[in-house]
């Protein structure tokens, strides 16, 4: 499995020996050993390392999706300073979509293999509203893949309704909902949490949710939101949580970690994390998560080139064609562009992939 630029680390350093032993040997990493790769490896060999065990998994096959997302709605109570995109009850710039809006969003993109669906948390809408959309969209699009509400959003449902996660997540099911998106995940921190966001819902209750989800046969994504104010020790722990989830409930679909992005927000005066850190994430996250299939590099957050660069630091998923996605829009300050299939496709060729469109 060894391949030439792995040879040259592995001839020169003891730690990476033991590393990529235990690594190729499905073992997974102990905490000090992830923390002291991530803090002290070289960005090269975290590279080839995450690259050599996509292709264990992948081959050269990179993935892909037709999509759309919808934002239904930008209204929020919550307030968290990393976001550029929500707006106050009543606030000037507050929309939400009727379900016949986004129904005719849909129409004019039938191609759709799948559409991502997340909003605020608007206490203006109803439990009916939440039901009704899955409900609507499935009766006309009996093939669609729908990935819909984060488990943020799922807590607050459940909340109005004054049902049980399990309740809600059952009623979603029959309406026709396929998976969740892993948004609101963050990072697993009750220190990051008190500072940052302190109004949404604890990892603890994240967890609990996810879980539930994956009991009852619905697969959900996994998120991180790094470069901000957390530390290396919280990232390791945050991978580490997850991959004892996944051991247990093998209900993760796709892990995607997202850089913060420093633009309209109450956190502007930090910076973005620098690309070196970027695939340094994409790398140990690749490493650590050895039960996951899926790494995403999603290029909404990234941008083309890093995101097509991610995918030889241990990403093997490029998302979709995302048509419109407000969220990084508002944050931004630039519209956000479809991304055509034969671009992606183009991105993945570039690199030596073979495109995969699922």
């Amino acid at each position: 499995m060894q391949n030439l630029i792995l040879g040259e680390f592995l001839n020169k350093n003891s730690f990476y020996q033991k590393i990529t032993e235990k690594v190729f040997n499905s073992i997974p990493l102990n905490f000090e050993e992830a923390l002291r790769l991530y803090k002290e490896g070289d960005l090269f060999f975290l590279g080839e390392l995450a690259r050599t065990l996509k292709e264990k998994i992948h081959g050269k096959k990179y993935y892909y999706t037709i999509n759309r997302h919808i934002n239904y709605t930008n209204v929020c109570i919550i307030n968290c300073k990393f976001c550029g995109y929500h707006k106050r009850p009543q606030e000037e710039g507050g929309y939400t979509l009727q379900i016949e809006e986004i129904l005719e969003k849909l129409k004019a993109t039938p191609e759709l293999k799948e559409v991502h669906i997340v909003g605020g948390i608007n206490p203006a809408l109803s439990y009916e509203y939440y039901i009704e959309l899955i409900k609507t969209i499935r009766g006309l699009f009996p093939n669609i893949h729908i990935r819909a509400y984060t488990c943020v959003e799922i807590d607050w449902i459940s909340k109005i309704s004054r049902k049980s996660v399990e309740e809600v997540l059952t009623e979603l099911k029959s309406a026709g909902l396929n998976s969740l998106p892993g948004g609101g995940a963050e990072v697993f921190s009750e220190r990051v949490r008190n500072e940052l966001y302190p109004a949404k819902i604890s990892s603890e209750r994240w967890i609990e949710i996810a879980k539930t989800a994956h009991k009852l046969g619905i697969f959900t994504n996994a998120t991180l939101l790094f470069g901000h104010i957390e530390k290396d020790e919280e990232i390791i722990e945050h991978l580490f949580k997850l991959r004892e989830i996944q051991e247990k409930t093998k209900g993760f679909y796709c892990f995607i970690p997202l850089p913060f992005i420093p633009k309209n927000n109450q956190l502007s005066y930090l910076g973005p994390p620098a690309s070196h850190k970027i695939l340094k994430i994409f790398a140990i996250s690749r490493i650590i998560l050895n039960n996951f299939f899926h790494i995403k590099a999603y290029w909404v957050f990234l941008g083309k080139g890093l995101a097509q660069l991610a995918l030889l630091f241990g990403a093997d998923h490029f998302h979709g064609t995302v048509i419109e996605e407000k969220i990084s829009e508002a944050m931004k300050g630039k519209p956000i562009t479809k991304l055509p299939p034969q671009e992606i496709e183009k991105l993945i060729h570039e690199i030596g992939g073979e495109p995969v469109l699922l």
